[in-house]
This record gives C-alpha cells, sequence and structure tokens, in this order.
C-alpha cells in the first residue's frame, strides 16, 4: 500500500464508483454502488458514460435520477440525449410505491425523449423496461429480462452465447440469488427453506447447460417468453427437459419423479436473473460469499451450526495446506466451505503442475489439454475429498457447492459421524468403502477408521446439544471423567464415563481417530477447551497424541452477528505410534516449538457490518482497484490502454497476512507439508 495513492473518506461517506464524489454511506446507496459496479466490469459502459444523480426537468418539478447513461457516440450529454435511467432504492421500498416505484422511473424515461431502456432495483426486486410507441403514439412500456451492454446486443439478453456469459463480480451474484429467492418466496406461496431448494434446482439446471458443450445453451427465456403465459410454459418445457438430465446425473440428489415445483411464471422470471451469468466460471470467492450467504439464511439449523467465515477457511486452508494426492475430509461440512476451499487450493496446485508441465500458461491451453484437466480434477474430487454432516439438507447444500465449483459431489455424506462405525448405516459405509477403495468389512470400530491425511472444520459446539448416548461416549477417551493430581498437576484418566460431553469434545477425538498417524487438522474451537482450568485434560490429551503445530486466536467477533463465542483455529499433527512409544519411554514429551498469532482485525464488526482500512486519524481510505481495469483497447504496439481505475476501500482483515508469516516459521522449524 505504500506505493497506491490514499484518499481518505469522511466518516459516515461513501465514495462513489463511478464518480468518485463523497456520498452518504445508506442502504440505498450500497444498492447503487453495487449497479455502478455492474454497469462497469459486466456491462463494459465507460465511466465517461454515465453520469450519478442527473438532474431532470419534469414539468415543474428538478428531481435527480440515480444513474443515466448515454451512448458512446452521443454529441452531446443532454437529458434529450440519455439512453438509459435506472433508479435504485433501499429494499423496504417496493416496485408498486406510488411516488418512489417503477411510476417514478416511468416518468422520468417518458420526459427523456431518447431514452429507451430503464431499470429499478432494491436489491431484492428489479424490473427492466424498452420505452417504445405504440401505433397511435402513446408511450408504451414493455418489460425486458436485462438492460443491455455498452455494444447494445439485443440478442445476448434474449438468449445468450457461451462467449457471451459473464463472470459476476462484486456482490452482484449475491443480489441475484436473493432477488430470485424473494420472488419465490413471495409469489410461489412457499416457506423460506422450500423456496431455497426450489432455487436450487434452477441453479442444478443452469450448471448442467453450461456443461453441455457443446451443444448451444438451452438455459434461457426471451423477453417476449417471459412476459406472456404461452412463452412462460415453453421456458418451463425447454428448463424440464434440461432439469431430466440433472436427475439422471444426480441421482443421489434428486430422486427420479422430482419436478421443479415452481409456476412458469416464476420459473421464466428465475431463468431471466440467472441467464447471463457463467457460474462455473466466475471467481470461486464470489460465488461462495453468495451462495454460502444464501444458505445460512434458509438452512441455518439449532444444532450449533455456525458457518465459517470465508477468511477464516481460506486462512486455514492455506496454513494446513493440502497437497494433490492427499485425502481431505470435513466431518461437520455445514454448506461445504472448508471442502470447496480446500479443493480449489489443490486445483490451483494442478494448474501449476500441468503449466510446468506444459510450459504454457493455462490461458494458453488447447482443448485437448482442458479436456485432460477437467479429467483430472473429477478425479482429484472423486477420489479425495470427503464431507460428512447430520442435517440431510446441508448435505444437498454442500453437493450443490461442490458442483458449482469442482463437480465434486459425490463424497459428501450425510452420518452423524460421532457414533460407532458399526452404527453407520449401511448406505453410507457402502458409499464411503468405495470411494476410500478398501473393504465395507474394514470399517468396524473408531479404531480402524484412519483414512484421511488432512482434516479443515469447525464442529458444532455448545452446552445446549451435549451427547449422552453411552455407546457413543465409550469410543472417547475424552468422554471419560479425568482426576488431576493437585502436587503434579498431571491429569490421568478413570474408566468412568461423563453423563453428557459438549460435542466439540467429541469432535477433536473423532478427528484424530480419522487422521492416519502424521495426518494434520486445522479445526476451530471455543477458548475454553484451551484455556479453561477444568478442562485441563483435554490439553494433556492432545499434548500426548499430537504436536501442536499452532494456534491462532481469533477476534472475539468472527462469529458475530450470530454467535459471540471467542474461538480458535488449533493446527495439529497426529503422532504416530513410535513417536508416542518413544517419548512413553523416556518419560518426557518431545520439546519444540508452537506458531502462534492473534487476528485482531477480521474484516467486520458485531453486527456483520465490513470493516475497512482507516489512518492514523481514523478515518476510511481508498485505494485503486487492481481487480477491476476498464481496459478500452491496444495500442498500435500491442500495449492494453487503461481508461479508467476506480477506487476503493480496503477491508480491514488480517487473515490473509498469517499464512505467509506461518510458512516461513514452518520453514525454520523443518515442517516439509
Amino acid at each position: 500500500m505504500a506505493d497506491q495513492k490514499v484518499v481518505v473518506i469522511p466518516d459516515g461517506k461513501i465514495c462513489d464508483y463511478i464518480d468518485g464524489k463523497f456520498r452518504n454511506d445508506t442502504p440505498e446507496e450500497y444498492v447503487r454502488q453495487t449497479i455502478e459496479r455492474r454497469l462497469i466490469n459486466e456491462h463494459k459502459y465507460s465511466p465517461s458514460q454515465v453520469k450519478v444523480e442527473y438532474t431532470l426537468q419534469v414539468g415543474s418539478g428538478k428531481p435527480r435520477a440515480d444513474i443515466v447513461i448515454w451512448d458512446k457516440s452521443a454529441v452531446e450529454q443532454t437529458q434529450g440525449t440519455i439512453k438509459l435511467i435506472i433508479e435504485c432504492k433501499k429494499e423496504t421500498v417496493d416496485a408498486k410505491n406510488a411516488k418512489d416505484g417503477i411510476a417514478q422511473l416511468q416518468s422520468y424515461m417518458s420526459v427523456c425523449p431518447n431514452c429507451e431502456w430503464g431499470m429499478w432495483t432494491n436489491s431484492i426486486q428489479k424490473y427492466v423496461f424498452k420505452k417504445s410507441l405504440d401505433e397511435s403514439g402513446n408511450i408504451v412500456f414493455m418489460e425486458y429480462n436485462d438492460i443491455p451492454s455498452a455494444d447494445g446486443n439485443l440478442d445476448d439478453v434474449n438468449r445468450p452465447t457461451r462467449k457471451s456469459l459473464k463472470n459476476a463480480s462484486d456482490d452482484n451474484l449475491l443480489f441475484v440469488f436473493k432477488t430470485c429467492h424473494n420472488h419465490i418466496y413471495v409469489n410461489d406461496g412457499l416457506q423460506k427453506q422450500p423456496a431455497f431448494f426450489e432455487l436450487l434446482k434452477v441453479i442444478f439446471c443452469k450448471i448442467e447447460d453450461e456443461r453441455n458443450i457443446p451443444a448451444p445453451l438451452e438455459f434461457y427465456t426471451t423477453s417476449e417468453e417471459r412476459s406472456n403465459p404461452d412463452g412462460q410454459l415453453t421456458v418451463k418445457k425447454r428448463i424440464s427437459k434440461i432439469f431430466d438430465r440433472v436427475k439422471k446425473r444426480h441421482g443421489r440428489i434428486f430422486d427420479a419423479n422430482d419436478d421443479i415445483k415452481l409456476t412458469p411464471r416464476s420459473l421464466a422470471y428465475i431463468v431471466s436473473e440467472l441467464q447471463r451469468y457463467s457460474l462455473l466460471n466466475t471467481n470461486i470467492d464470489i460465488k461462495g460469499k453468495a451462495y454460502e450467504e444464501i444458505v445460512g439464511a434458509n438452512l441455518r439449523g439449532d444444532r450449533g451450526e455456525f458457518f465459517t467465515p470465508r477468511n477464516v477457511m481460506k486462512m486455514t486452508v492455506e496454513m494446513i495446506n493440502p497437497q494433490i494426492g492427499e485425502k481431505v475430509v470435513d466431518t461437520s461440512c455445514g454448506t461445504g466451505g472448508f471442502v470447496v476451499t480446500a479443493m480449489t487450493h489443490v486445483i490451483d496446485l494442478i494448474v501449476k503442475s500441468f503449466e510446468h508441465e506444459l510450459g504454457t500458461p493455462k490461458a494458453e491451453w488447447d482443448a485437448d489439454t482442458i479436456r485432460q484437466f477437467q479429467d483430472k480434477i473429477s478425479e482429484v474430487a472423486g477420489s479425495y475429498f470427503f464431507g460428512f454432516d447430520i442435517n440431510p439438507d446441508l448435505v444437498k447444500a454442500t453437493k450443490m457447492n461442490m458442483v458449482m465449483n469442482n463437480d465434486g459431489s459425490g463424497n459428501i455424506l450425510q452420518t452423524n459421524s460421532l457414533l460407532p462405525p458399526h452404527e453407520w448405516t449401511d448406505e453410507f459405509r457402502t458409499r464411503l468403502a468405495d470411494a476410500l477403495g478398501i473393504p465395507k468389512a474394514s470399517i468396524r470400530n473408531y479404531q480402524t477408521i484412519e483414512f484421511f491425511n488432512v482434516i479443515v472444520t469447525n464442529p458444532p459446539f455448545g452446552s445446549k446439544i451435549p451427547i449422552k448416548d453411552k455407546s457413543i461416549l465409550e469410543q472417547f477417551d475424552l468422554a471419560h471423567i479425568w482426576e488431576c493430581n493437585k502436587k503434579t498437576g498431571v491429569w490421568t484418566m478413570t474408566n468412568k464415563l461423563q453423563s453428557s460431553v459438549p460435542p466439540e469434545i467429541l469432535f477433536i477425538e473423532r478427528c484424530t481417530q480419522f487422521l492416519v498417524p502424521g495426518g494434520r487438522m486445522g479445526i476451530v474451537l471455543p477458548d475454553s477447551i484451551l484455556g479453561s482450568p477444568g478442562l485441563g485434560y483435554i490439553r494433556e490429551w492432545l499434548i500426548k497424541n499430537h504436536r501442536i503445530v499452532a494456534s491462532i486466536d481469533l477476534h472475539q467477533d468472527t462469529f458475530q452477528p450470530r454467535n459471540g463465542t471467542q474461538t480458535s483455529v488449533l493446527f495439529l499433527q497426529k503422532k504416530t505410534q513410535a513417536q508416542k512409544d518413544a517419548e512413553e519411554k523416556s518419560g518426557q514429551m518431545a520439546d519444540y516449538n508452537i506458531f502462534m498469532a492473534m487476528v485482531e482485525r477480521i474484516g467486520h464488526d458485531k453486527r456483520g457490518n465490513t470493516l475497512f482500512k482507516r489512518d492514523k486519524e481514523g478515518n476510511e481510505i481508498l485505494v485503486p482497484d487492481t481487480n477491476n481495469v476498464l481496459v478500452l483497447g491496444e495500442t498500435g504496439d500491442g500495449s492494453r490502454t487503461v481508461s479508467h481505475q476506480q477506487q476503493v476501500k480496503v477491508e480491514d482483515d488480517q487473515t490473509p497476512d498469517v499464512p505467509a508469516i506461518f510458512a516461513e516459521w514452518k520453514k525454520q522449524e523443518g515442517l516439509a507439508w
């Protein structure tokens, strides 16, 4: 940041993405800034074509339109030459509102003679209109799927091609998911959870259609189809055919007689919102944030499920550093964030391996190489990545997350992994054994489940969901009563079981049982386990059975706004039997260093609002946006012409800094992984 030009933001203000002016930081402004980013980064409008807060003459009044756009060819930028008007409202404003709804937008379009397009949005509703004149010369508004991009191509608005699919940027995919879910919830009479699963079916269809290369895309609705009942039925038939293929491909997720239960009208609307994006190629962080946020809003259960923030997952996976050929599992996979993040980490290693072998960067690979690369990913996903969860709805959601990112849904399995292995269902044991390439009969008890090289997990925790089942408890040392010698401070396990044990304590030991000797885990745990005097026996057990590699103390707001539990990420490497025998023979533990760090800034506050970096006086700062640079074209010598670079705020988050520091420390300690 030292080389970057830094701009200070006054308190309570936001810097406009297009014109750089400071405006009040309000919910309505958040919607407008998200739309502005989409105009520049997805629709490729030049900032010089766009004006914010443009004053119109409407009768004797002079209202200000939120965003207006002119054609590049416009000689003068006046009210008479405006091509497109966009009105942005906060979520609580309804489209039918007489003052601030779509009627306001249409009145603005009517007083601008050349204004052909208009869009109204409040982030959960969106309406696009094309203005024309009927035979009598009266203004009419036809509803359209979307506004045209800067090139004005309307064919892509109605039926996108593979080349025209756009990668979502920033929060736009989250906007689309929320808009679609809200539409189903409001218009189809479904509760939140059923509405979510209907949206899931449509997303599966979108991905299946994108994968169906080289056939033309069939996941679309034209504006004409969307606006009339016959057309809506045509769309439903078209998408239903895709869903038939989905059911064949994903028979473990959908029943053969399952169908899309949305009305034709709603389905056509959802398709129109999703069709412009490439869900396969959009950046994984953008997809993950959008998907996991909407899953969390609709499937969060009462079993202590507090889903791990993406920045913490990324930090944990980078530190644990899974390699190609290592078997990875999350034993409490929730929405699948840890599994997807680990899979993405390994895919990056596969890309580097291919590039090294071929001597060619990925962008220059031919079709055969890309096919080989995809086959390798499918092989790795199907053989080396696993996720278990007790909640069948979350299992389905995790499979979707894997499909959307890596097509690795096969090893996401529903089970209570704390049960004695012989009590696991026959289906679970069969599928697990097949995926691991072992005889099912070999999965006998807790001593025969050393299957995985790497575990990354955030187990459910809390005193409200204790485990009391004796058949479960007797598998675990940590479920026994331990006694402490007051003179020596040494804990000794007794033969008596505790009456109940919080699940996170049992998950520590179950994860250890799942690891091969020398395997490693990153596990999110409440700080009480690491510091409470009465839980010293857990720490003694951990030290006896593992090398304690690292402990990262997370900020108290990490899981806010839903949970204020103070947590840490503990990194452990399972000792081999030879190591434990040597220590027992010598009567002392091996001496080694432990990496410790405190994450004092996590990127959000206790209400979940994003926090940004500030200067010494406490003012938020702006730096150039290096991720989204609008490029007009190439000069004669082949270099790119940059026309505009927006200023953006920087999240105040220390988690990205930890893995690099840890990697240096590992080298010094001689840790090879």
